[in-house]
């Protein structure tokens, strides 16, 4: 029985995932390329140009839903499978579809540091277009959320190598714990309950952490707004006499409550703006317990970009606040107590 060359491609595909996926070769693969943000979806052109891709589009090239002006979630390249060559391999994210009567198990792999490190390589399997279209409405949020977590990743990795590592110490003696920041940002402010952390050079990413005591179901929406403007009106001063940083109430604020390397937290997302002023931006915070239970703490990333597109910017920063990490403790203090 002789097999065409798309079905060659399909064989060669699967083979290539399942054993490179699996060997340990990470130390022999290239760095990716491609721009952040960006993903290869690696589909024939009829089916890009028909209802799948459209699929394909609503579920990753939607509205940012984070933003207020219209920048699409991901940047997509649409890749025919006879042209997925070295070029296009080492990209940092690629969505592989392989719809093909042949095959007997639908279904969705997620692979890692297949063709370069880090990478995030999606195989959508299914015998048909529709099947494969019904697989993205299924699992669509898991799908993104691999792409979000692997380029969170990447912004926290490169984080770590070029940390400015006092910041991390001068957090860890007020909160007991704090993100780790990569070279360019500096403490702007710091209290006893309030800090500041920024990096203004081309647009305004910057980070707040703050602290209170707890109360009665302290993780509402209201609560969790109300505390950060109480906040942001005794720290975060404007430019102009009586003008100071506000939740936005003319855009909505949303909350999910989260859990990420075993630290539980509600994020919320929403749009700031200044009182008596023309400035706003998006911001995320994650409010979560202290070790002991006795206070919430905040860490919020915001970001002020009016001559450039924002997602690329709040992507980043967000990720720092994924990067926090309590103070470990001291053995001498330790053994001083035992």
């Amino acid at each position: 029985m002789k097999t065409t060359g798309k079905k060659l491609f399909f064989a060669l595909a699967i083979t290539a995932l399942t054993l490179v996926g699996c060997k340990s070769t990470k130390g022999l693969l290239p760095s990716v390329s491609g721009k952040a943000g960006e993903v290869i979806v690696v589909m024939e052109k009829a089916d890009w140009e028909d209802s799948l891709g459209s699929d394909v589009r609503d579920l990753l090239a939607c509205d940012c839903p984070w933003l207020a002006q219209k920048e699409p979630l991901y940047s997509l390249v649409n890749v025919i499978p006879s042209a997925f060559g070295d070029l296009f391999k080492y990209h940092r994210n690629i969505v592989l579809f392989q719809v093909n009567p042949q095959i007997d198990t639908t279904g969705i792999i997620f692979r890692y540091n297949v063709w370069a490190k880090p990478q995030c390589a999606i195989q959508i399997n299914a015998p048909t277009a529709a099947a494969a279209s019904e697989l993205l409405k299924e699992k669509g949020a898991t799908i993104v959320s691999a792409l979000e977590q692997a380029e969170r990743d990447r912004v926290i990795t490169n984080t770590l190598r070029y940390e400015e590592h006092p910041i991390y110490a001068q957090l860890t003696e007020i909160f007991g714990g704090a993100p780790h920041f990569p070279t360019g940002y500096k403490l702007r402010k710091a209290t006893e309950d309030f800090a500041w952390i920024a990096d203004d050079k081309q647009a305004y990413q910057d980070v707040f952490i703050y602290r209170y005591p707890v109360e009665e179901d302290p993780f509402t929406i209201e609560k969790i707004v109300a505390h950060r403007n109480a906040v942001l009106l005794e720290n975060v001063p404007g430019m102009l006499d009586g003008s100071y940083m506000i939740t936005s109430e003319y855009f909505p604020t949303t909350i999910e409550y989260l859990k990420y390397k075993g630290r539980d937290f509600a994020q919320v997302r929403g749009m700031w703006e200044v009182q008596n002023d023309f400035m706003g931006g998006p911001f995320v915070s994650h409010s979560f317990y202290s070790p002991d239970g006795s206070e919430i703490l905040v860490a919020e990333a915001w970001v002020y970009a009016p001559k450039f597109d924002k997602r690329q910017y709040l992507r980043q920063v967000e990720s720092i606040l994924y990067s926090w990490e309590w103070k470990a403790a001291d053995p001498d203090e330790e053994n001083a107590t035992n």
